[in-house]
């Protein structure tokens, strides 16, 4: 039986499915073909904006949703689809939405192990963050070292982290270690404009704005929750050093995205396909219209794949040169490579059928379990290593993939702790100056390519971490590994 919850500023109709699952039904809005699930404690639930509800109650109005629209705990307002939101659509009379994969295509997180230690690294510490600030550009319009020809950025829509790897910028098991070995299949050129060519071609090895970052992290010595898959995962001692990296397509992405959307606005007048939210143009998924987005899609995400390729040998490059030793003899390991910004075609069961579905994630990232076949071989008896991004203030986690993800959410969790303040509010109420003075006497030296930037990433615009966590820990979705704290950052 569903029990019936009355919270303030939630839709009353809402049901709870657990403590931690949260159900909004069909009979909430007309149109609805599959109800609303959102994952999130009650504290959480109550903190969502009012947009949440809404969008994620449009989604489930779509042509082909399947199973449910969802929420992850870090959701919020996004475009069209809400940011934490994840849909599935049956390929042949679902739908693919722009609004449902973001402006900035594969979005994703990279995690890197070194050997060394804190105590090691903290002499050299600001060093290395200003060296990194250099070699790996941030902020609107960055440009980056990688030059290369139109005809070679064709090839990297193609190739993704391969072709990094051919030209001497990465190792064998970089591609091995990255979602879809850093490549999605189906992508075509001749798809994409001249005018997104132009935006991307020089962007390759840039964070770019917003909410992108580089960060210096440390494995506090109480926060190692299971130490067998975190050795697996490349994590072996107390105050250790790893590296995350969080950016995308830049400019390419987003200007394929715009196109595109322009294009879907057209076909759905031309087809008399009704939505709940202008946001959610979309396209049948095997139109003509919907395959070419698709296939320029995975030439926006094969870039993603390649930049964050790029930075990791710019890290790599630049720890030699502050630490005087060989990449190699200081690990500087991928761990895992995850897209949250994304459509796939991807595999699952419901009723004991296996079938394919179009799986969009919206500010949400894989957890697959155990045993998949997608995943290295090192991480099938593991599974997927999860890479949550938290606040520069407050630090990140990495997690681990299960299979009751693949059965309740399309293989799908939250990406990081989620907004709470919208990054007007937070610059009117915090100085960036002082929040990088506050941050190094805290013990995190933070470089930015712009102060008003650095204060719309200020932790208090950011949910608690930890209570995002333990919902995905409670509903099963994915498992605490360890937590990670920051000492070093550079802000888009």
């Amino acid at each position: 039986m569903f029990e019936v919850i009355k919270i303030n500023n939630i839709p009353k109709e809402i049901k709870k499915i657990s403590d931690f699952v949260w159900e909004i039904p069909i009979s909430f809005k007309k149109g609805m073909r599959v109800p609303a699930r959102i994952y999130a404690s009650e504290k959480l639930l109550n903190e969502m904006d009012q947009g949440v509800f809404e969008q994620v109650s449009n989604v489930a109005c779509l042509p082909g949703i399947q199973k449910h629209a969802y929420c992850m705990p870090d959701g919020h307002w996004g475009y069209g689809f809400p940011i934490g939101g994840v849909a599935a659509f049956d390929p042949e009379e679902g739908v693919i939405s722009p609004g449902g994969i973001g402006f900035d295509i594969n979005c994703g997180m990279r995690l890197i192990t070194t050997t060394l230690t804190q105590e090691e690294v903290a002499p050299k510490l600001k060093e290395l963050i200003n060296l990194l600030f250099q070699k790996v550009p941030s902020g609107v319009g960055a440009k980056g070292f990688l030059r290369i020809t139109e005809n070679q950025f064709k090839d990297i829509m193609t190739q993704g982290s391969k072709w990094a790897v051919e030209n001497g910028y990465g190792r064998k098991e970089d591609v091995a270690r990255t979602e879809d070995h850093g490549c999605i299949v189906g992508a075509d050129v001749s798809k994409v404009s001249d005018k997104a060519i132009k935006r991307g071609l020089r962007q390759m090895g840039t964070l770019g704005s917003g909410n992108h970052y580089l960060e210096i992290q440390t494995v506090p010595s109480d926060k190692i929750f299971n130490p067998e898959i975190a050795k697996k995962f490349g994590i072996n001692k107390p105050n250790q050093i790893v590296i995350m990296v969080h950016c995308g397509s830049r400019g390419f992405g987003h200007q394929i995205a715009t196109e595109y959307l322009t294009t879907f606005n057209r076909v759905m007048k031309e087809m008399n396909l009704n939505i709940k939210d202008r946001e959610l143009a979309c396209a049948p998924f095997k139109s003509r219209e919907g395959q070419d987005y698709y296939k320029a899609m995975a030439c926006a995400a094969n870039t993603a794949f390649l930049n964050r390729q790029i930075i990791l040998h710019r890290i790599r490059e630049s720890f030699q040169q502050v630490f005087k030793k060989e990449p190699e003899d200081m690990g500087l390991d991928l761990v895992y490579d995850v897209a949250h910004n994304i459509a796939k075609v991807e595999k699952y069961k419901i009723d004991g059928v296996k079938k394919e579905f179009v799986v969009h994630r919206k500010g949400a990232t894989r957890s697959f379990g155990p045993g998949c076949n997608e995943l290295p071989e090192e991480y099938k008896e593991t599974g997927q290593p999860v890479i949550l991004g938290g606040s520069m203030e407050t630090g990140s986690y990495l997690l681990v993939g299960t299979e009751n993800a693949m059965q309740e959410t399309f293989g799908s969790t939250a990406h990081g702790s989620g907004r709470t303040m919208s990054r007007t509010k937070a610059k009117h109420l915090v100085n960036g100056d002082a929040l990088q003075k506050d941050m190094e006497k805290n013990g995190i030296y933070v470089k930015s390519a712009s102060m008003i930037g650095l204060a719309e990433e200020a932790g208090i615009a950011y949910k608690n971490i930890s209570e995002v966590v333990d919902t995905l820990e409670k509903s099963d979705i994915s498992r605490s590994v360890v937590a990670l704290k920051p000492i070093g950052s550079i802000k888009g």
